[in-house]
């Protein structure tokens, strides 16, 4: 019984380390709002989450190749929408520019705490790097884009609602950063958040040669 039980508290340290597990709330019950208040549950209609994407001034989603075949060692060819709405993205069509992609969730702490470096990285040279986040496991799309907007996020997002990245590149929970190469291949993952700014740009420098 000793054993079993160390062995549960091991594997619930490792994911809470890896980043957010599932939300903990219901989709009945909505996760908490910015406010700390819990929020209602029922779903806005398309236009309102463009109005408030607008709003948030979040770019639209980046174009991709219909057509290119898909890297053995990249992105999994799915086709993800645009938060808000906009052109969906073929994932494995994702080329000619570097990318950081950042799984995330509105419900997920960790996710919070990195928000502010990663924003002041989307901020630089955007020309050199492109930087997209990817709203993972979320029933809130409205509460992603408040989040996204109080975050100063301005680039664009996609949205996982139904864990389709899950098993082709193997999410524990958000927050997750994959670094891609300029041909579509995954060159580097740091799982769990970031600590700063700098040691996005380290990674963004060492893994795929962008200077920001």
């Amino acid at each position: 019984m000793r054993l079993r039980r160390s062995s549960g508290l091991v594997l619930g340290l490792l994911l809470l380390l890896a980043g957010c597990g599932q939300p903990a709330v219901t989709r009945g019950a909505g996760p908490a709002s910015s406010t700390g208040l819990a929020a209602p549950a029922t779903t806005p209609a398309t236009g309102e989450l463009s109005a408030a994407k607008k709003k948030a001034a979040i770019e639209d989603c980046p174009a991709s190749d219909p057509s290119v075949p898909a890297h053995q060692q990249g992105l999994p060819d799915l086709v993800l929408q645009c938060l808000g709405g906009g052109r969906p993205v073929r994932l494995a069509g994702l080329r000619g520019r570097p990318m950081m992609i950042n799984i995330w969730a509105q419900w997920c702490p960790p996710c919070r705490q990195e928000a502010p470096f990663i924003s002041e990285v989307a901020q630089q040279k955007q020309d050199r790097l492109l930087v997209l986040g990817v709203d993972y496991a979320d029933p809130r799309p409205e509460l992603a884009i408040e989040f996204a907007q109080l975050s100063g996020w301005r680039f664009p997002q996609l949205v996982d609602q139904d864990h389709a990245l899950k098993d082709p590149l193997k999410i524990i929970g958000p927050p997750q950063t994959l670094f891609v190469d300029a041909q579509g291949v995954v060159v580097y993952r740091h799982s769990g958040p970031f600590s700063s700014a700098e040691q996005i740009r380290e990674l963004a420098q060492t893994h795929l040669g962008v200077t920001l």
